[in-house]
Formats: structure tokens, C-alpha cells, sequence
């Protein structure tokens, strides 16, 4: 790799779609495949995916879930006992017809979410109060058939994790779909230094067979919402459709309530658009699988045992490093750490030895500061902190100055038409409304704002309105 090769990365001001291929690729986080509509996740791209889950993983075991492992294929006559479920899924569901060269006497859909088959599941296992909750997780791959492809965001074959929980009562189950929401939200604040927008989707908009969607919206650096993860109240209603019932204290028969939540590798692609610039990918420090990359420049004997020296000082302080001392020159090794997102470079010739000196360069911000051998680790620990905090706190920035506030229908087509971003409005919940703002202006309902009081009439109708809303393009 060299400055041509950089350069090759198109400027993200310019095509934002094209900047985020060409950055995907030439951080060698995917490949494509010959299987049209997934793609291949190379090393450093699951190396990211594996901290993720890692990470994510404790929390869950923390608050007692367990993992489980469900099948990958669903019988269509199970897949059909929840109506308003199979409703949702059906344009997307990949059909398996044939065993070898047998047809099937049933044909099996390709999980495009596990629902059905947690509840055929629980169906067996819950007989007593004294069984609940229960607090699974799985971690699997699901496919859905998408149209439009594109890497991390939306591929026929999702690598992602879903939650399914069955409680005593609907109290029960609404605090888990609430708790596991802000598991999401912390999780992506903390670890991911990305800000997110938690809240209720629209009854147009929520999952398939859910009573409740919850949402985290994030904004990527152009404007555009991604949605970042979801969690799911039930109520009793798949218990109902598959007949689970349990025990109760008072001897009574009784529906148990469930849950679901999950998130994706779309987390990786909300890290690559909203803290990736020109050089190519930005990574938190919290998440990236490599936090320092130490480039010595020369093969001097001092060069070499120096490089050594704090390759170990930082593995002994938990700091996860790699050392670039290949035949390549120091501007070819600069650029590609640059590319890959590196948080922490660190550059030193003998030069610099001979001063006492090596030279740190943060990622985020390409700044360059020459510190004491004797001091790297100390400044890289507090570094990579500063830098975790950083990028958060521009994401937040950025994203709260393309936050507007529309009063009418003129002004939300003027914001829409004129600015990137999120709007705010006055909205009286008809999905009329909701439709009208869709086809009118491309935009879509991202989640209720049930934390503020409507201050005017619906943006849409100017009829009374029942709640503020936020509206956006998205991926």
C-alpha cells in the first residue's frame, strides 16, 4: 500500500456510498463472494466481530442468560401458527424444497428469525411457575433474502445474536425488553463510542408479531439512520398461537409472556460510517482487535530490542499491540495503519533512540506527539482512553447539530430537501400521516419521543397532536 493506493479511497464528501466499499475493502475487513448477496468476512473484520461478541456476551451472562443453540431450518406448517409473524418475513424467507435428490414431503424455511422455534421449544420445557424465567440467547447466523446488498449492512446471511425470554407476567417481560435495550445502548456508547437514539417504534413499523418494538437508532456521518439493534415486548400472544401454558401459584393455567432482542454485524458498518474519514477505517479503541501498531523504522540491533522491549510493556498492561517490521518502506506501513484504523501508531527510527525518543500518533485525529521510551506506556493508557472519549463525544456533536425541528409541512419539506439528518415533529399517530411523509419525502418514522410534550398541531394534517417523533432517511 502506498499514497496512491490511499488516495484510491474515494473522498467520503464526494460518494459516501463509494468511500464506504472502497473502505470495507481496503481495510480487508470483507471480500465478496460468489454467493450473490453475502459476503465474506475476512480475518480483521471477525476479529472486531469476536470483541463485539465477547464483550456483549458477559453482559448477558451477568444478567443470567444463557446460550442456546436452536436449528437452522423451520417446517412451513410451524412457520404458519403465528399469522402476523409469518406475514412480515414472507417476502424475505429463503425456501429449502429438496433433500439430495429427494423433494421434501414439507418444505423448511431458512431461519430468518427464531421465534417459532424457541416457542416449539418452550412449548416442551414449560410446565410450572417455578420454570420461569427463562433467559436464552443465541448466537447463529439467519438469512433473509434482500434485495439490495451491501457489506455489514444488509447481506442474505446476517451473523447475529437474538435473545428469547419467557416470564410470569407482562411486568416481567416489559422490564427485560426495556433491560436488554440499554445492555444495547451502553454497550454501543461505551465500547463503540457511537450515540444512540433509544425509543418505542411506530405500530407501522415494529416487528412482525411483537405488541412493542424498541429501537436504537444511530446517525452515520451523512445523516442517514441506521438502525443499530431492536428489542421486543411480546405480550402473551406467540404463547397463545402454540399453546404454552404453565402452572400458576394459584393453580390456574396461564400464557407466559416473552421477549426477543437482538443486534448484528451492522455495528460494525455504524463504526465504519460514523468515525471513518478519507485515510480509511477509525476504530474505538475499546472494540479494535489491535489498539497500538508499532512500526520500528530500520533494522539496527537498539531499533529491534526497543520495539520488543514495548511490544511486551503493553501486553503486560492488557494493551493488545502488533509489530510491522516488514520490508515494506515506513511511508507504505504509515498509510496501511492509517487504512486499517489502528488506534495508536508508534514510529521510532535510531535516530529518535539516540534522543531517547519515540513518536505516538493517534488514529482519530493524525496528531503527533514525541514522548520518553520510559513514558509510552503510562501516555499509551492514557491515550487510548482520551481517544475512546473523543470520538465519542464528535459523534454525539455531530449528530446533535443535524437534529432539526420541523412545526409544519413546509418546513419539514424544506429541512428534508436542504439538510441531512434527523427531524423532529408533532405527529398524531395516524399511520396515514406517517405513509404521506414517506412517499411524500422519503423519509421514515425512526422512533416516538414519549419523554417530550407535543408543543403544536400534527406536521402532517394539522389535527391534534398525540406525540413528538423523529423522521429520517435509512439504510
Amino acid at each position: 500500500m502506498n499514497d496512491k493506493q490511499v488516495k484510491e479511497i474515494t473522498s467520503r464528501d464526494e460518494d459516501f456510498g463509494q468511500w464506504y466499499t472502497d473502505v470495507c475493502k481496503k481495510a480487508d475487513l470483507v471480500d465478496y463472494s460468489s454467493v450473490k448477496g453475502s459476503m465474506i468476512i475476512r480475518p480483521y473484520g471477525y476479529a472486531i466481530w469476536e470483541n463485539i461478541q465477547k464483550i456483549l456476551d458477559q453482559k448477558f451472562k451477568e444478567t443470567n442468560h444463557e446460550n442456546v443453540q436452536m436449528p437452522m431450518f423451520i417446517p412451513e406448517s410451524l412457520f404458519n401458527i403465528e399469522k402476523d409473524h409469518v406475514k412480515g418475513f414472507a417476502p424475505e424467507v429463503a425456501w429449502v424444497t429438496h433433500g439430495g435428490n429427494e423433494e421434501l414431503d414439507e418444505r423448511m424455511c431458512v431461519r430468518p428469525t427464531s421465534e417459532v422455534l424457541f416457542c416449539d421449544h418452550y412449548k416442551k420445557i414449560i410446565k410450572s411457575y417455578r420454570d420461569l424465567p427463562i433467559l436464552y440467547n443465541q448466537w447463529c447466523t439467519i438469512v433473509r433474502w434482500e434485495k439490495e446488498t451491501r457489506p455489514f449492512l444488509r447481506s442474505r446471511e446476517i451473523l447475529w445474536q437474538e435473545g428469547h425470554t419467557m416470564h410470569e407476567t407482562s411486568e416481567e417481560a416489559k422490564e427485560e425488553t426495556l433491560r436488554m435495550l440499554h445492555i444495547y445502548e451502553d454497550f454501543q456508547k461505551n465500547y463503540l463510542a457511537l450515540p444512540v437514539i433509544i425509543g418505542k417504534k411506530t405500530e407501522k413499523e415494529k416487528f412482525a408479531g411483537a405488541v412493542e418494538t424498541y429501537t436504537l437508532e444511530a446517525m452515520m456521518y451523512n445523516g442517514v439512520a441506521l438502525q443499530n439493534g431492536t428489542s421486543h415486548y411480546f405480550g402473551d400472544g406467540f404463547a397463545k398461537a402454540f399453546g404454552i401454558q404453565y402452572l400458576g401459584k394459584d393453580n390456574q393455567l396461564k400464557s407466559p409472556y416473552q421477549t426477543s432482542w437482538g443486534v448484528t454485524t451492522r455495528m460494525i458498518g455504524a463504526i465504519i460510517m460514523t468515525h471513518g474519514d478519507d485515510h480509511g477505517l477509525v476504530l474505538p479503541p475499546k472494540i479494535a482487535p489491535i489498539q497500538v501498531i508499532i512500526i520500528p523504522i530500520g533494522n539496527d540491533e537498539e531499533v529491534l530490542n526497543t520495539t520488543n522491549m514495548i511490544a511486551h510493556q503493553l501486553k503486560d498492561a492488557n494493551i493488545s499491540n502488533k509489530i510491522d517490521n516488514r520490508d515494506k518502506t515506513p511511508g507504505f506501513r504509515f498509510a496501511e495503519a492509517e487504512v486499517k484504523g489502528y488506534p495508536i501508531r508508534i514510529e521510532f527510527g535510531k535516530r529518535d533512540l539516540d534522543q531517547g525518543l519515540v513518536t505516538i500518533v493517534r488514529r482519530d485525529t493524525l496528531t503527533k506527539t514525541t514522548v520518553k521510551i520510559k513514558d509510552v506506556t503510562n501516555t499509551i493508557i492514557s491515550l487510548l482512553d482520551n481517544i475512546q472519549k473523543d470520538m465519542y463525544n464528535r459523534a454525539l456533536t455531530r449528530r446533535d447539530s443535524m437534529i432539526y425541528t420541523a412545526n409544519n409541512y413546509d418546513e419539514l419539506k424544506e429541512i428534508v430537501t436542504t439538510k441531512p439528518g434527523f427531524v423532529k415533529v408533532n405527529w398524531c399517530g395516524n399511520v396515514a400521516c406517517e405513509d404521506k411523509i414517506k412517499d411524500d419525502l422519503g423519509i421514515k418514522s425512526r422512533c416516538l419521543i414519549e419523554d417530550e410534550a407535543v408543543d403544536g398541531p400534527c406536521v402532517c394534517c394539522g389535527q391534534e397532536a398525540k406525540v413528538k417523533i423523529y423522521f429520517g432517511k435509512q439504510y
